[in-house]
């Protein structure tokens, strides 16, 4: 949890670890052991979001607050290959996320579909079109990093 929480720009990876097993502590009886990680990665990105919304300077819209899909907070990536920092960079946090729970969280694409609270066939497509992204930045020149490749609406 504290790796996950300082991947994500954590100002206190250690108090978000903590707090996520405390809570999952108190919801022993009610957590499904086949599903667990994936419940503790969004119990943490929930409360990640609560950090993040606590250190804006505007107000964040109530009706926001409701539905975690709506507020995706845009986390900063550190990796080993400014490259790869570079093309994470460039894409849109709900792709870097779909990237990062697979790559570098090890989650199999219906755990982080389960953290984030969507269909596994959604996570898929989210994933296959983040991939595809992710490639293009990365084959992309340096000079042009806020080109963002579009995919055109595929049907499979």
């Amino acid at each position: 949890m504290v790796g996950f929480a300082k991947r994500r720009g954590s100002a206190d990876p250690e108090s978000i670890a903590a707090e996520v097993m405390s809570i999952a502590w108190r919801r022993l009886d009610q957590l499904d052991a086949d599903d667990c990680r994936s419940w503790l990665l969004a119990t943490a990105r929930n409360l990640l979001y609560a950090e993040y919304r606590g250190n804006l300077d505007e107000p964040v819209d109530p009706a926001s607050l409701d539905d975690a899909q709506a507020f995706t907070p845009d986390f900063l990536v550190n990796s080993l290959d400014t490259e790869i920092d570079r093309a994470l960079a460039a894409l849109d946090p709900n792709d870097r996320e779909a990237l990062i729970l697979v790559s570098w969280d090890e989650l199999t694409p219906k755990e982080a579909a389960s953290s984030l609270g969507i269909k596994p066939s959604a996570f898929r497509v989210r994933l296959h079109r983040a991939r595809k992204r992710f490639l293009a930045l990365l084959r992309t020149p340096e000079s042009q990093p806020n080109q963002t490749p579009q995919l055109s609406e595929e049907r499979s």
